[in-house]
């Protein structure tokens, strides 16, 4: 049977909307189909795989940027996977993503991203779980155990503070690995939306120096019984120890009407390290996976501390990636630049990753000692303190779910 992969038309959009709700669940009488309009401003970019009987696999991509290592970096969000349960195991999606992958990289997209159904499929494309976004339930009365901030107090947000909501999430984000940057379509929000989708925005303020140093997001939700009543905190960004603990004391003041507080979170989040203890429940748990598009692009460009330092490494098991690479510093800014030396002749002079190790690795999620006990470093090891010095081990947080 043949197969054609190519972006999905409108004219597809019927059979693309079926696919999606046998995936992911839709209501009896199915899904509505986005009109023309709908689809056209969505701002992603679709693609399928069809055979002789039609739509077979589809996806979905978002392009945005996202922080690593302290520098907005292009990215590719794939979503939206499904795959017809008759054609599932018969290799659709590995050629849908060989030229969703290649369309990426043509717009200059370096790493990809995915929130997995099942890790297992992906791995065996090249990504790896490098964090996860969860909904983590907390008791209010905990809040409420929490010393006066010094120097901070909180008040609601308007539309006019948009711009220092925006500057705090930049400020923060900018000291992770994994945010998305919030400035392109999905994830860029008019600030009038931004404001109608919460029932308040609650902004740290410094007294002295009268600027905005946090901003936590929260929808009420309905009853008021703290047995059952549960609000729900999509953003809680803290600039300053006192400024996490001024936006937590004033959602902990809902304790007497509310039991719950659900919080959008990953991993051990700063902002949580005030509270007098870490008593919660994780809700769900999202596993969120990356891979690297694009060697020099991801690696090259980044700020380093280690002024002349000198990296031989390769790539092995993905065709795209495949080979010797050379990473050094000058002028404080990494480079990176293909070898000639055939990456089957690799072991013997440096050090070897598989791309699920590169991943984890460019991620800050793992050591490349570590990386050594699961099998995915493998070669010389004389550099293997100077390449995770040149890539540190960073809390990776995903605040946007896509």
């Amino acid at each position: 049977m043949s197969l054609t992969v190519r972006p999905v038309e409108y004219a597809d959009q019927p059979d693309y909307t079926r696919l999606g709700g046998e995936a992911f669940g839709a209501p009896n009488d199915g899904r509505p189909v986005p009109t023309r309009e709908e689809w056209e401003a969505a701002g992603f970019r679709e693609w399928g795989a069809f055979d002789d009987d039609g739509l077979a696999a589809r996806l979905r991509v978002y392009g945005f940027t996202s922080w690593f290592h302290g520098a907005r970096v292009p990215t590719a969000g794939v979503a939206g996977v499904a795959v017809e349960p008759e054609r599932r195991g018969s290799g659709h999606l590995g050629r849908l993503f060989d030229a969703t992958l290649g369309q990426a990289r043509e717009h200059g997209e370096v790493i990809s991203t995915l929130y997995p159904s099942a890790p297992g499929i992906y791995r065996r494309l090249g990504y790896e779980v490098v964090g996860s976004f969860d909904d983590v339930d907390v008791p209010l009365l905990n809040l409420n155990r929490l010393a006066a901030p010094e120097g901070v107090v909180t008040r609601r947000a308007g539309i006019a503070d948009f711009d220092a909501i925006v500057a705090v999430h930049h400020r923060w984000a900018a000291a992770q690995n994994g945010p998305v940057s919030r400035a392109e379509k999905p994830f860029w929000t008019p600030p009038e939306k931004f404001f109608a989708d919460y029932t308040g925005v609650t902004l740290a303020i410094d007294t002295t120096a009268g600027e905005v140093i946090g901003f936590a997001s929260w929808i009420r939700g309905e009853g008021y019984t703290p047995a059952t009543a549960l609000m729900e905190v999509d953003d809680l960004i803290a600039l300053t120890p006192d400024a996490a603990r001024a936006l937590w004391r004033t959602i902990g003041s809902f304790s007497t009407v509310v039991g719950t507080a659900r919080v959008s979170t990953s991993g051990l989040d700063p902002a949580w390290l005030v509270l007098p203890d870490l008593t919660s429940t994780v809700h769900s748990a999202h596993p969120y996976m990356l891979r690297i598009l694009d060697v020099a692009g991801a690696l090259g460009g980044l700020r380093s501390p280690l002024e002349g330092a000198r990296v031989p490494f390769a790539v092995r098991g993905a065709r795209d990636l495949d080979g010797a690479w050379t990473l050094t510093v000058s002028d404080g800014v990494t480079h990176v630049e293909r070898d000639t030396l055939a990456v089957e002749d690799a072991h013997h002079e440096r050090p070897v990753l598989s791309p699920n190790g590169l991943a984890l690795l460019y991620a800050g999620a793992q050591s490349a000692a570590n990386l050594r006990l699961a099998g995915h470093l493998t070669g010389a090891p004389d550099h293997d303190t100077t390449l995770t010095a040149l890539l540190p081990h960073r809390q990776l947080h995903v605040r946007d779910y896509f």
